[in-house]
């Protein structure tokens, strides 16, 4: 990647506008559930803080669409950063403005301020350019280590790029594109490739794009269900995208002339309704009753998908393979985890915010290659999409 990084640049006395990925998830009562984003962005500001950089963190924070949402605050993020590095993190109450700009005034070299959530101002999502010269006046170079949100062209991540001397990566997203460069120039063969999730029309991009370097595509969840569908399968009231049966089929036909193995669940876990407490049945083969949903994929899917992990030398994993959230109905995903993990000869990555939770559900993260901190963004990474928050960066 020929980009600006971070050992680049001059940074003592600077004051350094660092866009992190601080999206994480709060309960009701505000606390973080998981503090995975917060703890890959450490490096990052370890490496500016000893080299005694003015440090000013922007991110984003759920959807507040451009309004001022007290649940979405990103005090508890400065809290628990603060605790992580063993030192005061100064907390915004803006992101922008003049209050801001006294608050960076006021920096010395090694000090942290977190700014608030950019997106309670409608201009982060829509790339206003006065409002991202408006951040931009508050550093003098600007770092982008969000790799989460480098598909997106917002004013924080791309917008703020215009209006600095010098726009480097962090050393998280440094990582993250060696990380996928590797399934994409020369992986190492048999590559397989796992999809699942609800969204189809995110994953067919990236089916497309590897059609030449995988050997064999295994799919659950949503995702199976259309191509199912697309194969005149019965899949009774399960999710389907209908708009993409045609589209299912050509990636068929497509698969079969390039001799990759598409896989469909032999068997599936199916309720008649989406609940914890539904009753669950085993389908005996790949077709789901009328009236009934499939929720997991079955024993005998599991079986053949864990034999096809196992002869993998590379393997890349978006999606689980069933309704996730509910207990009876992870165990194809945790199963899948576990598969991963336990073939310590193949390089595997993860990707999504549901398969790195069944990663982390199943114990098993310190055996995965690498854990992607973008589902979105590495999907576009690999279906060959230019991601504009990476395009924006100065190059070397």
């Amino acid at each position: 990647m020929n980009k600006l990084s971070l050992e680049d640049l001059e940074v003592s006395g600077k004051k350094v506008l660092m866009r992190v990925d601080f999206n994480v998830p709060l309960d009701d009562n505000c606390n973080i559930t998981d503090d995975t984003r917060i703890k890959a962005a450490l490096p990052s500001i370890e490496y500016l803080i000893k080299r005694g950089a003015k440090l000013i963190l922007v991110s984003h924070l759920g959807r507040p669409k451009g309004k001022i949402n007290e649940k979405m605050r990103l005090t508890p993020a400065a809290l628990r950063l603060g605790e992580l590095l063993g030192i005061t993190v100064r907390k915004a109450n803006d992101c922008v403005g003049s209050e801001v700009e006294k608050e960076v005034d006021n920096l010395k070299s090694s000090d942290v301020l977190l700014l608030e959530n950019t997106r309670f101002h409608e201009e982060e999502e829509s790339n206003d350019a006065n409002f991202s010269q408006s951040m931009a006046k508050l550093a003098d170079i600007y770092v982008n280590d969000a790799f989460g949100t480098a598909h997106r062209a917002h004013a924080s991540t791309v917008g703020v790029t215009k209006f600095v001397n010098k726009a480097a990566c962090g050393f998280l997203m440094e990582k993250e594109i060696k990380a996928l460069s590797k399934l994409i120039e020369n992986p190492e063969r048999p590559f397989t490739l796992i999809m699942g999730g609800a969204k189809l029309a995110d994953k067919i991009p990236v089916m497309e794009s590897l059609i030449d370097k995988i050997d064999t595509l295994l799919l659950g969840g949503g995702v199976a269900y259309t191509f199912c569908k697309a194969k005149n399968w019965t899949i009774g009231n399960s999710l389907v995208d209908e708009s993409k049966i045609d589209v299912a089929k050509e990636i068929i036909t497509k698969m079969r002339k390039a001799r990759v193995e598409l896989h469909t669940p032999l068997d599936h876990i199916i309720a008649q309704r989406i609940s914890k407490d539904a009753n669950v049945i085993v389908t005996e083969r790949g077709a789901v009753p009328t009236g009934w949903v499939g929720v997991d994929i079955g024993p005998q899917a599991i079986e053949e998908y864990n034999t096809e992990i196992r002869l993998s030398k590379t393997v890349f994993w978006n999606g689980p393979v069933g309704v996730f959230e509910i207990e009876k109905f992870a165990k194809g995903s945790i199963a899948i985890a576990k598969a991963l993990a336990s073939n310590t000869a193949a390089y595997t990555v993860v990707g999504g915010g549901d398969s790195v939770a069944a990663v982390n559900k199943a114990g098993v993260a310190d055996k995965i290659s690498h854990i992607s901190t973008g589902g979105g963004a590495s999907l576009e990474y690999l279906a060959g999409i230019e991601l504009p928050g990476i395009a924006a960066l100065t190059d070397k």
